[in-house]
């Protein structure tokens, strides 16, 4: 049996794991007594509404850890973080965007560690039930103060700890 290479689709610089791990650990800190989980990337999610094709956030929040396969996630993260990449800004953007508002996830953050930026969109219904993304907030170095998760207001990361870089 011939295995497979493993093909890295994103190229991504070490500086990209470092945002998602900053994330992952502050923020898991913060909910050891929560039914809610924070997850890294690598955990897979499968919805009926994405066809069942697996996707992996680099980062979510998810409070219904119960609803799973073996291996696969099926329960709607209320939280879902993408780290740009430049192989994978498009996705994250379109594609990505699109099935995270088709499933239902609530706040998506793109993060883009050379600008050092977050976007914050949210996703709501119009009248006739169609749901639709909106930028709530971009957040730069010059209105840092303002980063803040919103679907989970008691949970809290600085710009400078999200973005801290080679023990800055």
């Amino acid at each position: 049996m011939n295995a497979l290479p493993i093909e890295d689709m994103s190229k991504t610089y070490i500086e990209h794991s470092m945002v998602i791990d900053n994330f992952v650990i502050k923020i898991g800190s913060q909910m050891k007594d929560s039914l809610c989980r924070v997850f890294s990337d690598g955990v897979p999610y499968q919805w009926k509404e994405n066809d069942d094709k697996t996707i992996i956030p680099d980062a979510s929040i998810v409070c219904n850890i119960r609803d799973r396969t073996n291996v696969s996630l099926t329960g709607i993260p209320r939280f879902v973080m993408e780290v740009l990449s430049e192989a994978t800004e498009s996705y994250d953007r379109n594609e990505k965007m699109d099935i995270y508002r088709k499933v239902g996830v609530s706040e998506y953050w793109i993060v883009d560690w050379r600008k050092k930026q977050v976007e914050i969109y949210m996703f709501d219904f119009k009248e006739d039930d169609t749901s639709y993304a909106y930028l709530f907030k971009k957040v730069t170095e010059k209105n840092k103060e303002e980063l803040q998760l919103v679907m989970f207001p008691n949970l809290h990361i600085s710009f400078d700890e999200l973005f801290q870089l080679n023990g800055e």
